[in-house]
């Protein structure tokens, strides 16, 4: 077991094997789990959305409540691990946890029908659970923006990925935070329209 878990790679393989079995078991044991039908298909992306959303998220208040906070503390010889290493890492996956978890977030909405009228915020059927997602929608669109258009650009500046006078390196950098501020803020009425959605309506 050490073996699986100090290696990511088979880490996460062994996490897929754990949940096709648990899908074998929810097949045998009550005839349910893989019906590969279209409600099969919304749940399979819902799955992968909060995945997405998880991995995306996740890396975000990290940003926000320990690197941020902390770089102030670590010694100027030891940043360079953090802007050379970790942070260009945990950049890729932000950036990408961001593109997949709007992609399957679109692709749920398509499957149970909903995207138009969420889209509008259900501003066109007058359905709460469509305003209640289409407001969380909107907000993750505008979130996956920001990281993909304003905070990379900024951060590739700020961590020397793109070379820059000194001046427009700080400003880069304490603009690539302020979205990145941003982007909590905003995470926390997304989350909540997001779950309202599905358990309020």
């Amino acid at each position: 077991m050490a073996k699986i878990l100090s290696d990511l790679t088979s880490t996460i393989i062994a996490g897929i094997v754990l949940a096709v079995l648990l899908v074998i078991f929810m097949m045998v044991k009550y005839d349910a789990g893989l019906a590969l039908d279209k409600n099969w298909w919304a749940f399979a992306f819902r799955w992968l959305h909060v995945l997405s959303g998880v991995m995306w998220i996740g890396i975000l208040w990290y940003f926000n409540f320990v690197q941020i906070p902390n770089m102030g503390k670590i010694p100027d010889e030891q940043k360079p691990a953090i802007t050379g290493v970790i942070a260009p890492a945990a950049l890729f996956w932000f950036r990408w946890g961001a593109m997949s978890t709007l992609i399957t977030g679109l692709i749920l909405a398509y499957l149970n029908g909903y995207i138009a009228d969420a889209i509008a915020i259900g501003l066109t059927d007058g359905v709460p659970k469509h305003t209640a997602i289409g407001i969380g929608m909107w907000l993750g669109t505008i979130m996956w923006f920001n990281v993909w258009f304003i905070i990379w650009p900024n951060q590739k500046k700020a961590l020397g990925i793109v070379q820059v006078e000194a001046d427009e390196k700080a400003k880069a950098g304490r603009t690539a935070m302020l979205f990145s501020r941003t982007n909590t803020m905003l995470s926390i009425p997304m989350l909540y329209a997001m779950v309202a959605a599905q358990n309020l309506f």
